[in-house]
């Protein structure tokens, strides 16, 4: 199993930044290797949200169909893989004052079978594209200001 949280601080207002982390149909635009992300019902997350999900890693086309299971409105979200990967994760924006707040992303994800075996290069992959994540929203919010 692979466990990864990342949280950078973003000189943006939390609510400003929380409209682009909690709408998956935002997430092509800062989310590295994701071609498609298709969520239904579009815009910002509800308890019951569906996705699905095509995202390119590693040299492989992964297909993920996701299900939204908590959200704080405003604040923070939980999801899990229905279909795909074995995989559950998390977003969160917590305001530090009126114009910074804190973005944390988090995911675990279930290596099948000889997967496991790379479970080492495959983390420090997926950490790497995390940060980058997180920082390529920070970019977006500064550029689209």
């Amino acid at each position: 199993m692979i466990e990864l949280r990342v949280a950078m601080e973003i000189a943006h207002p939390a609510a400003e930044i929380w409209r682009i982390v909690a709408d998956f149909g935002q997430d092509p635009r800062w989310r590295a290797g994701v071609t498609t992300m298709a969520p239904d019902p579009p815009g910002l997350v509800v308890p019951g949200t569906t996705t699905d999900e095509m995202m390119r890693f590693a040299g492989r086309l992964y297909y993920i169909s996701g299900l939204v299971t908590s959200v704080v409105p405003g604040r923070e979200f939980v999801w899990r893989g229905t279909s795909g990967i074995d995989v559950e994760g998390g977003r969160s924006v917590v305001p530090l004052d009126d114009d910074r707040c804190l973005v944390a992303m988090w995911f675990r994800v279930r290596l099948p079978g000889l997967l496991r075996l790379r479970a080492p290069l495959l983390e420090r992959m997926l950490r790497r594209r995390l940060q980058q994540n997180v920082r390529r929203l920070g970019d977006l919010v500064t550029t689209d200001a």
